[in-house]
Formats: structure tokens, sequence, C-alpha cells
């Protein structure tokens, strides 16, 4: 053992330039020499390629590489091929021309490790050609995707199940960055793998600090985010590819170089814009779930999700990708109680029920999360199945004993603030116990929500919930406020969420306990804050000379086109324009209704016509509480094309 440590040290250094392991490395690999089957969970940056790419190199043969992505595929291989370790990669970005070379290589043993698509590696002339390929190990990378369990599944994956009978002799590894303990079993019984030895390492990323922040105007939020970080990169993940597309246009107008990333672009278009962000040309990338898998880069400080992720393993890979060379960094999730409402619609449209089930199992959890007011570290790691240990956290300062405190994240960094919620708990909670009690089934928190406010559904009627006790008795709080009140008593552990029952929420018996005993419940004020409120037009603060300029401008140009004014701008585009002075192109395509054909008809006449009240005009300023200065400055910086102080 002392002889094969030393070997492996020796490889180490030579080819990856580390004197020590990172932990569960070096078992992980003795146990593969070893012929052993292995089941790997490392977090993002926990050192899982090394523990297939080291076997590789220690003994003879051809390790395959089974990986979802080309992006990984080419990221991995470059690396290694820059390391000096003969590999190469298979996969449908390849012209025959370059494949051709590849295959004679692998016929001639050349490659120590060979990538491969799952669909490109169950062809069966290709599964010929790996028996004559001295085959000596088989790593299935991103193993989650076999799983229907899991955030990322792939039916293409499936197909794996079938190597274990057709190479017997040949020990298989899986390996994750994220799994529970249902995936992990779906996992070792979908692959076969013959009695593995299982390495869990932690799921806590120490150097990541979480925060949630109710979307109050999520561009502006995240401007100012990048504004107070001026030198530091990082990914912004979207839900829809048009949003990852307009993000990064504004971006780039507010001198931000920021680029998109989606499964929609031309393959050439995603890879430019990849290989920008990898050498520091682009310092933001604007991207949806396509961005991410197998990207190496180490000084990512900064993650955001400008929509709400689908689930918690989602969310946790995606935020991994920050901070991967351990130092500080962060992660930021705008959340709003309307993405939920999003993407219960999404789910509802699946035609596949369990695959909806799943979904909204798995949605409910990653609200619960927005919302919770607790330790959100404790809260990830427990999901995964690991119980937070202060002790192991290298924070600052002790937490309070017996309350998780990582002293990174905004729950445990600034609390919350709490309320009296005994009575709306008493309310909620009697209507769960009313509904079952009348109809003797349960209903989901959104049922019970609309009996409380009084409702007039389809279902209310057709139960006869209009004749409960508690039909209408909620009018002090609106149906999001209900509907996160319901949630919370959840996390409290006052209700059971019975995800295998279509989500519907039962009485526990502290549940039943507080309804009898009528006990003091403290509930915490929601992490989204309250909408700001709507301007009318004229109390947008601007420029009222150059307003009534604009709009005689206004009505000249829509009399010309025979239209009404509306048309071709609204007072508020207005009111903006005599607010920021926009003389840009970039400045003015930032006024609300501004779109790319307004901006060529209309961009140069106004601007024209602002440009000429300031020359006999001073610039005002304006204080006013719906625009913070950051934003002000980010206006006033781009009306003068140079970028914000």
């Amino acid at each position: 053992m002392r002889g094969d440590s030393n070997r492996l040290g020796a490889l180490l250094k030579q080819y990856f330039g580390f004197t020590t392991f990172r932990p569960l490395q070096e078992e992980i690999i003795c146990d593969v020499l070893a012929g052993k089957d292995v089941f790997a969970v490392l977090p993002t940056g926990g050192g899982k390629s090394l523990c297939f790419q080291l076997p590789a190199l220690a003994r003879p043969g051809l390790a395959v590489v089974v990986s979802p992505l080309i992006a990984l595929m080419k990221d991995q291989v470059d690396a290694l091929q820059a390391a000096g370790v003969a590999a190469t990669f298979l996969n449908s970005s390849l012209a025959p021309g370059d494949s051709r070379p590849r295959l004679c290589g692998l016929h001639n043993g050349e490659y120590r490790l060979l990538y491969v698509a799952p669909e490109r590696l169950m062809l069966a002339g290709f599964l010929e050609d790996l028996r004559r390929w001295n085959v000596s190990l088989f790593a299935i990378d991103e193993a989650h995707c076999i799983s229907e369990w899991g955030h990322d599944f792939r039916p293409e994956y499936r197909q794996l199940a079938t190597l274990r009978g057709l190479f017997p002799d040949i020990p298989m590894m899986a390996l994750t960055a994220t799994a529970t303990e249902r995936v992990r079993r779906d996992i070792v019984g979908q692959l076969h793998l013959r009695s593995p030895a299982c390495y869990i390492a932690s799921f806590n990323r120490p150097n990541l600090t979480y925060r949630i922040s109710a979307k109050t105007g999520a561009y502006q939020q995240v401007l100012e985010f990048l504004h107070a970080r001026p030198r530091e990169s990082g990914i912004i993940y979207c839900q829809a590819r048009k949003t990852a597309e307009s993000l990064a246009d504004k971006l780039n107008d507010d001198g931000i170089r920021a680029a998109p990333y989606h499964a929609g672009m031309e393959t050439a278009d995603r890879t430019r814009n990849q290989e920008a962000f990898l050498r520091d040309e682009v310092r933001v990338v604007c991207a949806t779930i396509a961005f991410g898998m197998g990207i190496n880069k180490p000084n990512v400080r900064f993650v955001i999700h400008y929509d709400l992720p689908k689930n918690i393993e989602s969310y946790y890979q995606e935020t991994g990708r920050a901070g991967r060379d351990g130092l500080p960094s962060e992660c930021l999730l705008l959340f709003s109680p309307g993405d939920r409402i999003k993407y219960s619609r999404f789910i509802d449209e699946k035609p596949d029920p369990k695959e909806r089930e799943i979904a909204r199992a798995q949605l409910e959890q990653i609200v619960h999360y927005a919302e919770c007011s607790s330790c959100r570290r404790a809260f990830l790691l427990r999901y995964f199945g690991e119980e937070f240990e202060v002790s192991a956290f290298n924070g600052t300062g002790p937490a309070e004993a017996g309350t998780p405190n990582c002293r990174a994240c905004d729950n445990c960094l600034a609390p919350r603030e709490t309320w009296d919620g005994t009575v709306a708990a008493q309310k909620f909670l009697s209507c769960v116990y009313r509904v079952r009690e009348q109809s003797g089934f349960g209903v989901g928190i959104q049922h019970v929500v609309e009996v409380l406010s009084g409702a007039d559904t389809e279902k209310i009627r057709k139960w006869s919930h209009t004749t409960l006790s508690t039909y209408g008795i909620g009018q002090e709080h609106d149906r999001a406020e209900w509907a996160a009140i319901g949630r919370e008593l959840v996390r409290l552990g006052y209700l059971h969420q019975n995800a295998d029952k279509f989500n519907i929420v039962e009485l526990t018996d502290a549940g039943r306990a507080v309804l009898k005993s009528r006990q003091k419940i403290s509930l915490t004020r929601p992490v989204t804050a309250p909408e700001p409120a709507k301007h009318r037009v004229g109390d947008i603060a601007s420029d009222d000379a150059l307003f009534e300029r604009l709009r005689l401008l206004r009505k000249a140009l829509a009399d010309e086109r025979g239209v009404p004014p509306y048309i071709v701008f609204s007072d508020v585009a207005l009111r903006q324009m005599a607010r920021f002075y926009p003389q840009t192109e970039a400045a003015f395509s930032r006024i609300s209704g501004v779109g790319e054909k307004k901006l060529r008809e209309f961009g140069e006449v106004f601007m024209a016509e602002i440009t000429a009240h300031l020359q006999s005009n001073p610039r005002q300023i304006f204080a006013d509480d719906s625009f913070s200065e950051p934003m002000l400055r980010v206006y006033r910086a781009a009306a003068q094309n140079r970028p914000p102080r």
C-alpha cells in the first residue's frame, strides 16, 4: 500500500502538479485500481475528475468516461492534453475528418482516456470497437442524469444499464456532485454496480455566502450588485433564453462585458462566448441551465439566480460553480412568490403524471429554501442528508448553542423580523382540519388559501366548502401572504406536505397540539419585500420644460403617421427621457418602451431634441426614493457615454 501511495503521489505531481490529494480522492482511486465498483458523491470543486484520470495513468488500457455535455469533454481533454496526458473525445461536434484520426489512434492504443456521450457509446458498432480497445474502466460522470428523481434526468443515460452485462469484468465508477439518498440508491441500481465502495463527501462549501433577496426590480438589483464588484466575474442564471439574451444586452449597454449562453444559440456562438468567459474577456455570462456543467473556471466570484431554480439540486450545483478555488464567493437568489406560480403552470403542462409529481415536490423544496428563516447552509446540508457541524465551519466566531449559525448566509448574518402569527396559524391549521373532517380527504395549500380568502372556485362549490366555518375568515391577509404562512407552518412541523399525494397538507401531532393548546406561534416576515409603489406619470420627477418639448414632438410625429401619440411613446417614456437626458443609443434604449424599431425610427430625433434643450437649459438633478443612487449614477453615466463611478 505504501508503494502504491508513493506511485500515485508521483503521478499526481507529474501530470497535475499537486503534492497532496483532496479528501477521499486517494481512497477512491485505490479502490478503482483494486478492481472494485465505486460510487462517489463529491461536491463541485471537490476533484471528481482526478478520481478516474489518475487510475487511467496508473495502469494500462483505456478509461472510458461517459459525459453528458460537449463542453465538458472539450474542457477536460484540453486540460489533460496540456498536462501531457493522451486523451481524446468523440462527439457530434467533430467533422468526419476530425473523427477518423482519433478512431485510428484508439485502434492503435494511443490514448489513455476517451470521453464520449452516452448515445454514441451505446451504438452497436461502437460497443464492438470497445471490445478491441482494452477498456480498463468505465467512469459515468454526472451520474445523477440516470435517475428520474435526479435534477437533470436524461433518458439516454438509461441505456447505460446494459453496460454491466456487456462488460462484466471491467470496473465501473459513478460520480456526481449532487444526489439525495433516493437518487443515490437509484444510480447504484440502474448501473448494476456490484457491492460498490461508496464515498459521500461533505456538501458544505464554507467559502460560499448564500443570500436571498426579494425581486423588486431585478435588473436594477443585478446592476448595483455588479457595480459594487467591478473586478469580479460570475454567472447569472436565467429561466428563459430570451431573458438571458436581453439581460446580456442591457449589461453591455451599461458598460459591463456580458455574453449570453443557452441551448438555442448556434454551437459556434455558444463556444465563442464560453471561451471568452473562460479567458476573462467577458466578465459575466447570462445563461440558462445549459451553461456550467464541467466548466472549470476557478475564479467565478459570484453566481446570481435571476429566477427561481427548479429544484435544490440544480441550485446547489449551479451555486457550486462559484469559488472553486476556495476563496470567498457569493451566491444571490432573487426570489418572488410569483416564480412559484409560473413554474406550477409549466409543471401542469407536463403530460407524464409521475414527472409532474416529481417536479411539484422539487418545486416546493426550493420555495421552502427561499422562504426559510433558519440557516440556509444547514437547510442545504440537511436536504442532502448531512447535519451541519458548526465546529467544521471555517467561519468567524462560534454559533449559539443549539442553533445552527454559519455566519455566511443572510439569515445568520441579519435574522429577519418575526411577528405574532398565533391567530393566523390557528386559522390555517383549523381550516386544514375542517376540510378533512367534512370531506374525508386532504387538499393542497392553495385550496386552503382559497377557502380562507372566501374564493368562489369550481372545487369549493363542488365540495361544499363554502359551508365550512373557516370559509372567508382570512380577509386580513391576501392570498400570497396566506400561502407563505402555510408553507412556513410546513417548515415548522405543524403541517406535513405529502409529496406522494399531490402535495396535500395534513396536520401533524405538533399541529394538533397547537390547535388544542392555542400556544403562541412566531412567524417570520417573508423575504419578499412589498413591491415598490407604482408611480403615476406625474409622480416621476423630471424636467417639466423638457417633458413639454418632447410631448409636442411626439404629437407632431404621431400626426404625421396618423396614430395616437401613445403609439409613438408613452408618457412614462417621455418622463424618463426628461429625467435621465439620454443622448446615446445605449442610454436611449434603456428608456421604458424603446425597442429596436423605435430606437431606429425615433431615437435620433428625440435625442436631438434633448441635446437642443440642454444647450439653453441646465441639467436638473432629482431626488426620488423610487430610484437608488447607484441606479441614478448608471443612468447619468450612460447618458454621457461614460462608465459609472
